[in-house]
């Protein structure tokens, strides 16, 4: 291979986070137990609610918590929700399958493409922020609280639903990753720093088709795993595979050597590929000072 010419040098993997990554929401781990709640009853109450007053049902959640916690006289910090994010559990081999792609990649890529992991999440940042894999991310896209001169939780502030997490996809492909940075201005192909084509989303169910569809869309890939007893969630795959809004399903064991894990290789191999290649053909062109 040429070193003349520039390689294409990130792959993105984007993941949701609840039922990906986790097997339950993340609030069930952390703000709910806190706050003395049963998950059935808080998720039955926000469904209710949402439905009676036609509202956006992650809305409905993030205001729901904060009326609870003051009922309780529970005042939470950013602090606090943090430290709640140690008590998340994952699926089997999340912990080391960050440093495990990260090193296969630097392998077969020879050091010339990078790895970088993100999450986009409906649930909490101020929880994410404190979760034991946090060090692996790159960023993370999640709903976020708005806290008063006194530290405390007083309103939403950023809300990212099924269909907004879409934008954060936006910014990852055009390299606008604050939400400062306009992603609306007109940017060509090439000077996007990570392609569609480059980008894989992994994600578990319906609330992740908006994300599907749109990577899909441009080139790039999806993959979509559920719990590996669990045979509606299984069933949910299968007809996402069927209409074509994923590449590949596998159960959510992240450990070497699972179908999971087995199928990623695969496909960054098959991004790796790809990118060597189209490197070595604008080599060939610019060493004949052809215009490719």
């Amino acid at each position: 291979m040429s070193a003349s010419a520039p390689f294409p040098s990130t792959i993105a993997l984007v993941y949701d986070f609840d039922g990906t990554l986790s097997p339950q929401p993340m609030q069930e781990y952390t703000v709910l137990p806190k706050l003395g709640i049963r998950p059935r009853d808080f998720w039955t109450q926000v469904e209710k609610e949402s439905a009676e007053t036609i509202s956006e049902t992650m809305l409905v959640y993030m205001r729901l918590l904060l009326e609870e916690a003051h009922a309780r006289r529970i005042n939470i910090s950013r602090k606090d929700f943090r430290a709640m994010g140690k008590d998340i559990q994952y699926y089997p081999g999340v912990e080391e399958w960050f440093p495990r792609l990260n090193a296969h990649v630097r392998k077969q890529g020879r050091g010339r493409v990078k790895l970088r992991h993100y999450i986009v999440s409906a649930g909490m940042k101020e929880i994410l922020e404190g979760i034991s894999i946090r060090r692996h991310f790159h960023q993370i896209y999640a709903s976020e609280y708005h806290f008063n001169f006194q530290g405390i939780a007083t309103f939403p502030k950023v809300l990212i639903t099924d269909t907004t997490k879409t934008q954060y996809l936006f910014r990852v492909n055009k390299g606008r990753e604050t939400l400062g940075e306009s992603i609306n201005e007109h940017m060509p192909e090439h000077l996007r720093p990570i392609p569609f084509r480059n980008i894989v989303y992994i994600g578990d169910g319906m609330t992740d088709v908006p994300s599907m569809a749109l990577t899909k869309k441009n080139g790039g890939h999806t993959i979509a795993v559920y719990p590996s007893r669990d045979r509606k969630d299984r069933e949910t795959c299968v007809n996402l595979m069927a209409a074509n809004r994923v590449d590949f399903i596998a159960p959510a064991d992240y450990r070497s050597g699972s179908q999971l894990s087995d199928r990623v290789t695969l496909l960054l191999d098959a991004l790796m590929a790809r990118m060597a290649y189209e490197h070595e053909v604008a080599s060939c062109h610019a060493e004949h000072k052809l215009v490719p």
